[in-house]
């Protein structure tokens, strides 16, 4: 397994979050804001921690944030501006907006990486998830490439780099996953725990 000195974690908290109508990096979930449980989960297996956010609110938690390079280019402009500023050759990336996520489910990455591989990106019930994943630094060179000819799309840039290694969850670990974009996702999660 990857050394966690060599390992940044890389959380994307720069969306606008429109369908929640709130930043969902503060929104609460059993007492602690989203990021927290991000943060909880990279914490044992990486050495470093970047936030990638224009606002600045985020500057209490006291990691290192760092702004999108371009503006309103979405989730592949965070994981191209968090893979430029990361020092670490691997680099786990979440979203914000997962807060049932687990430590295992990013050591099961981290097992699943071998040499040569670009990425390890989570598969659960039949979709990717290009942001519950592992990069290589050097994955920011396509990214850039990307986001210079106008391309937003984080299954594009999944499209564009030699070789992933894709890792299946099982239902347990899909649940840890689950992205809470909405009012109705964050009751849901309420009512079922």
């Amino acid at each position: 397994m990857i050394h966690k000195k060599d390992i940044t974690g890389i959380i994307l908290a720069g969306g606008k979050s429109s369908r929640m109508g709130t930043d969902k990096g503060f929104l609460l979930w059993k007492g602690r804001p989203f990021i927290q449980h991000s943060i909880i989960a990279l914490k044992p297996v990486v050495s470093k921690l970047i936030v990638v956010s224009d606002h600045t609110h985020y500057d209490i938690l006291s990691y290192k944030r760092v702004q999108d390079i371009y503006p309103d280019a979405g989730p592949l402009s965070g994981l191209y501006s968090g893979l430029k500023a990361s020092e670490t050759e691997f680099n786990l990336v979440l979203s914000c907006d997962v807060p049932l996520i687990n430590s295992s489910v990013l050591e099961k990455l981290l097992t699943n990486y071998n040499n040569d591989i670009a990425a390890v990106v989570c598969s659960a019930d039949d979709k990717i998830m290009p942001l519950v994943a592992l990069y290589h630094k050097n994955c920011y060179h396509v990214c850039k490439s990307l986001l210079d000819k106008g391309e937003r799309r984080m299954m594009r840039l999944l499209d564009h780099l030699p070789s992933i290694n894709y890792v299946l969850l099982d239902e347990n670990e899909t649940e840890s996953v689950k992205n809470i974009n909405s009012p109705t996702d964050l009751k849901n999660i309420e009512n079922a725990n």
